[in-house]
């Protein structure tokens, strides 16, 4: 079966999509130009889930097709056999015609009620990891990447974007209550990036490449929010070379996406929960515009090397901090990145081989195996190489000419450990020192910052979180005789990104109910509408066993999905024995309006069958 996957490559998609919004389907007709890898070439398998297979051609003569064998989480193999047979490097044009099912993994139909709007409804996808086959038939994997062209029909009403160059819009020929827009897409891209929305949007120009698009309840805020996007974009080209898609926009979704990013190209998904009104969740949109250097122009082959993805994408997001803000500010942020890296560790335990740089995913769903560590320890791995080899230009260098050498195509560890060897070639001694193994796949010991095989250790510049760290102190060893000293003035000179900080070290040591009283009446955290102080915030409150809080933690758990923030704080009530009936209660209450991924991890999260639709 797989030589009949690798014998062939898809070079580019033309797709024919049509949004019904009644049944929850997209009927679609898609054209995979393929082009054979070796001779008589005759048969192919794309990647298929709970897809309705309606007719196959092959340059327009009918070909043979039948569905191989269910997997639980990779679908159904669509087996192909041409007509004909070609020879290596020829070209063929498949056209596969198809409906969606309602419950595809990749879609998200929401109701008018589930929209800030409440009028129309909303389509949204996110096919990353292995999604885009419930979506399209396909080569779903990160190892083939593509061009598409797509047309997409949807109600009057609707506006239609994709992850590519807008390319007009018509009456739908065949509908005049329709309206047809355009897409493409030139540069390649692996299949998890396709992406497609259709809601009531609007959208506002934020600079000379870059639009915000949302509802219109949403769009001037988003607009004011992320009005720094062009200067970040070219921050990000001075360090990592021209950006190539040609427009950058931003999409604000409803509140059930379940996560706070997702970079698809030339249009940025964002959580609704970004829109704090103080700027200071950029670095979210800074970790994104950076992924189109490192995950959308360099990708990583297989999802086993995802942190080939989100380590240099983390560590290229911080060297824009770096230049926007300063080197203290880049240190700040490294120190709370090995922070959740312990989270991560020890939520899956030391041994547990996801906490490996390099897992295996063999029979593993990638969804389940997503966390922290990917991002984290690889960037951990990257700024210990920085270290060794001469410090953030020197290193950014090697991240420069090692996106410049995999550009448009994908690589795996060994590839991009060869091109360091390479590009390094004087210092092979220092690199030799390393313990690559490791540094691969086995767990650090989490003692001391990754400094971790280093003779000499530096340990991080501590300069912002030393404020964070003294009056963290203060509480926590604080009798509650000594509750008095502490003054509103404390958190004043504090930025947002100290203060959740702070709350995140109290959660390490969490404090008594009379403390976190306290702290709210001097400090007012409860009208925060930052969602990072917030999320924290709560969670100590409910674990401090306030009551009045647990009805503030399960509205931000339900009025919003992103899966950062709704699961602990769903863990964090149901671990309040008194209320564990009601984080069960409010999650049946509202699984029906949450991301089917979301949904699907919170009933596991709360010990529910997966079926459990009641108590």
């Amino acid at each position: 079966m797989e030589n009949r996957r690798s014998s062939c490559v898809t070079k580019h998609l033309n797709l024919a999509l049509a949004l019904d919004f009644e049944r929850r389907v997209i009927r679609g007709k898609v054209a995979l130009t393929v082009e054979a890898l070796r001779d008589r070439f005759s048969a192919l398998t794309l990647d298929s889930r709970d897809l309705q297979i309606v007719s196959v051609s092959a340059n327009g003569q009918a070909a043979r097709f039948t569905m191989g064998p269910k997997h639980s989480f990779k679908g159904t193999p669509l087996d192909i056999t041409l007509p004909f047979d070609l020879s290596r490097g020829q070209h063929v044009i498949v056209e596969v015609t198809y409906e969606t099912s309602p419950s595809a993994t990749a879609l998200q139909w929401l109701t008018p009620a589930q929209t800030a709007g409440k009028t129309q409804p909303y389509l949204f996808s996110q096919c990353q990891a292995h999604h885009c086959r419930s979506m399209i038939p396909c080569q779903d994997t990160p190892s083939v990447k593509h061009t598409y062209y797509a047309q997409v029909s949807v109600p009057k009403d609707l506006v239609a974007v994709m992850s590519a160059m807008r390319d007009g819009q018509e009456v739908d020929p065949q509908d005049s209550s329709r309206i047809v827009y355009r897409f493409r897409q030139p540069v390649p891209m692996p299949s998890y990036l396709i992406a497609i929305v259709a809601g009531a949007l609007e959208s506002r120009e934020i600079g000379p490449r870059s639009r915000v698009w949302s509802e219109k309840e949403f769009v001037d805020k988003a607009a004011f929010e992320f009005s720094e996007t062009e200067t970040m974009l070219k921050t990000a080209e001075d360090l990592a070379g021209p950006y190539v898609w040609g427009q950058y926009d931003i999409l604000v979704l409803p509140p059930s996406f379940p996560y706070g990013g997702m970079e698809n190209p030339c249009l940025t998904f964002a959580t609704p929960t970004l829109l704090a009104g103080d700027k200071s969740l950029s670095n979210v949109i800074a970790h994104e515009i950076s992924h189109s250097w490192t995950g959308n122009l360099v990708t990583n082959k297989t999802w086993e090397h995802f942190w080939l993805n989100e380590g240099h994408t983390v560590y290229l997001e911080r060297m824009i901090g770096r230049s926007l803000e300063s080197e203290q500010f880049r240190q700040f942020k490294a120190m709370g990145g090995w922070k959740d890296l312990q989270d991560s560790v020890n939520t899956f335990g030391a041994n547990n081989p996801l906490t490996n740089l390099v897992p295996s995913l063999q029979d593993v769903d990638p969804d389940d195996a997503f966390s922290s560590v990917p991002y984290e320890k690889g960037f951990a791995l990257l700024y210990h190489l920085e270290e060794l080899l001469g410090g953030p230009e020197v290193f950014m260098g090697f991240v420069k000419s090692y996106i410049q050498m995999f550009a448009y195509g994908s690589a795996t560890t060994d590839e991009w450990k060869n091109y360091l060897f390479t590009y390094f070639k004087d210092k092979v001694d220092v690199l030799n020192k390393v313990d690559w193994n490791v540094k691969t796949t086995k767990l650090q010991k989490l003692q001391k910052p990754p400094n971790l095989t280093v003779v000499n250790p530096r340990v991080y510049d501590t300069t912002l979180a030393d404020a964070c760290i003294a009056l963290s102190q203060r509480w926590i060893k604080a009798k509650d005789g000594d509750l008095s000293s502490f003054k509103e003035s404390d958190v004043k000179t504090l930025s947002s990104h100290q203060i959740i900080e702070f709350l995140s070290l109290l959660l390490q040591e969490p404090l008594p109910l009379t403390h976190v009283k306290k702290m709210q009446q001097l400090y007012d955290l409860n009208a925060s509408m930052n969602a990072e102080i917030r999320f924290r915030w709560l969670r100590l409150c409910v674990r401090a066993r306030w009551e009045e809080a647990v009805p503030m933690a399960m509205k931000m758990a339900t009025e919003q999905g992103r899966m950062k923030f709704t699961r602990p704080l769903f863990k964090e009530v149901f671990n309040f024995e008194k209320y564990r009936d009601e984080a069960v209660r409010m999650f049946v209450a509202h699984r029906a309006a949450m991301h089917p991924v979301t949904s699907g991890l919170v009933a596991k999260d709360l010990k529910l069958d997966a079926n459990t639709a009641s108590l």
